[in-house]
């Protein structure tokens, strides 16, 4: 029970052989034709011509393994199979099927013509009329449609399924499936699945197509992955791109790093990189973005993580045109630059309300505080941004805290000079009052003594 069965290549002579020895049965009669020693059976002019001690081969059809003399369990069927083999363990069905083959083994080749010129290859599989026809050293390919890895001479491990799939081969490592797929060939470590999908690939490597005419125009580009029908199909040059979904990123032709989800995500994007477009057909040329949704379809945002998450940072804002960021103080990023002045004296025109918004925004009614947009934009138009409309949609409350800022410290510097004008009257007051003091005692002593009279005198 724990012994190791024997080899195959041991058991398939041993089980043959008993089959010599059993009894003689009644035979077929006329008896069967093109049976010889050594398990051989030919069946062909000039099928199997050489053999010698070979064993286990099957030749059927004109000079089918015609050369062959040492070589064993092959297989040959149809004109020229096998013609010119001296190895082991290929199987050729159709005319010329692995017709040039002499040292390649483990080979199989179903159809006219496949793997037709190969010579010293080994563990190919082509299935189809002109199947990896081309081939001559490559080994462990797989070829199987109309003229699957065509033109391919010595690439290894590729696979092909689909007519004209991988036609002109020559790479390593490739994957086609589909009509047309990796047409071009080359490149390596590349999945192509899919009509046309990967067509033109010629140097190209660790590409992934999925879907009919994805990454169909892609030549050199590299680290690719498309999954969807015309996804990326114009990329020519671009690498390291990411689209999934029905057109994504159709148009980008040699951008680079770029991601995109959902049905025409990117789809407008042409030659910018570093984009991110989820659920948005992207702008043309554009770099560095990110774009979530469809300003057309999408109108409400819900993110988790952020309601009651306490952090510290700057403020973010949105601009009119819906980008996020935070809104610059610096110097550098000014012009034009003076005070303030008078401007902020329109905030004093400006009348604070307390309000409850419409219970489709806050089913709570929570009062709220602040300023009516119509209102202000009465007062000073510069305070309120509008929507896509050009209608009054919010207050700049950011502006209206400037301008506060503003009017506190012109009056507090009207205060600081009323303060120094009351200063400056305490002293004059104080100066005046000591003034006085001396003048009084001045007065006091230049009055003359009182003289007394005495009664008796």
């Amino acid at each position: 029970m724990n012994r190791s069965p024997l080899p195959a290549f041991l058991i398939i002579p041993f089980v043959l052989a008993c089959f010599a020895l059993l009894p003689q049965v009644q035979s077929v009669s006329p008896p069967p034709d093109g049976c010889y020693n050594n398990f051989t059976t030919a069946e062909g002019c000039d099928a199997l011509n050489s053999v010698t001690n070979g064993s286990g081969n099957t030749a059927l059809g004109w000079r089918s393994l015609f050369l062959d003399s040492t070589g064993s369990s092959n297989t040959g069927v149809g004109g020229g199979a096998l013609a010119l083999n001296n190895a082991d363990s290929n199987t050729a069905v159709g005319a010329a099927a692995l017709l040039l083959n002499t040292t390649g083994t483990q080979n199989t080749a179903v159809g006219t013509d496949a793997l037709v010129f190969n010579d010293s290859g080994s563990f190919n599989t082509a299935n189809g009329v002109l199947a990896l026809s081309s081939h001559t050293t490559g080994d462990d390919n797989t070829a199987v449609g109309n003229r699957a890895l065509f033109s391919d001479t010595g690439g290894d491990h590729n696979t092909a399924v689909g007519s004209h799939a991988l036609f002109f081969g020559g790479g390593t490592g490739n994957t086609a499936s589909g009509y047309q797929a990796l047409y071009s060939g080359g490149g390596f470590s590349n999945t192509a699945v899919g009509e046309s999908a990967l067509y033109g690939n010629t140097s190209g490597f660790n590409n992934t197509a999925v879907g009919d005419s994805a990454l169909s125009s892609n030549t050199t580009g590299l680290n690719n992955t498309a999954n969807g029908v015309d996804a990326l199909q114009f990329n020519t040059t671009g690498t390291g791109n990411t689209a999934v979904g029905l057109s994504a990123l159709q148009g980008s032709t040699s951008g680079s790093s770029n991601i995109a989800l959902g049905l025409n995500a990117g789809a407008s994007l042409t030659t910018g990189s570093n984009n991110i477009d989820i659920g948005n057909i992207g702008v043309a040329a554009e770099e560095n973005t990110i774009r979530i949704g469809d300003p057309a379809v999408h109108t409400a945002i819900f993110v988790a993580g952020i309601n009651g998450v306490s952090v510290t940072g700057s403020r973010i804002v949105v601009s009119s045109s819906g980008q996020l960021g935070v809104a610059p103080s610096s110097q550098r990023f000014k012009e034009a630059i003076k005070p303030m002045g008078k401007a902020s004296e329109a905030i004093l025109a400006l009348k604070p309300v307390t309000f409850c918004y419409k219970k489709e925004i806050d089913p709570e009614g929570i009062p709220q505080f602040g300023l009516v947009a119509e209102q202000v934009e009465k007062v000073n138009p510069d305070l309120i941004a509008r929507d896509e409309q050009g209608k009054p949609f919010t207050v700049r409350y950011e502006a209206v805290n400037a301008m506060l800022l503003n009017e506190f410290l012109k009056e507090h510097q009207k205060n600081e000079e009323q303060e120094a004008m009351i200063a400056r009257l305490e002293n004059q007051v104080k100066a005046l009052a000591v003034g006085l003091q001396k003048v009084s005692a001045q007065l006091e002593l230049s009055k003359p003594a009182l003289q007394t009279v005495l009664n008796d005198q």
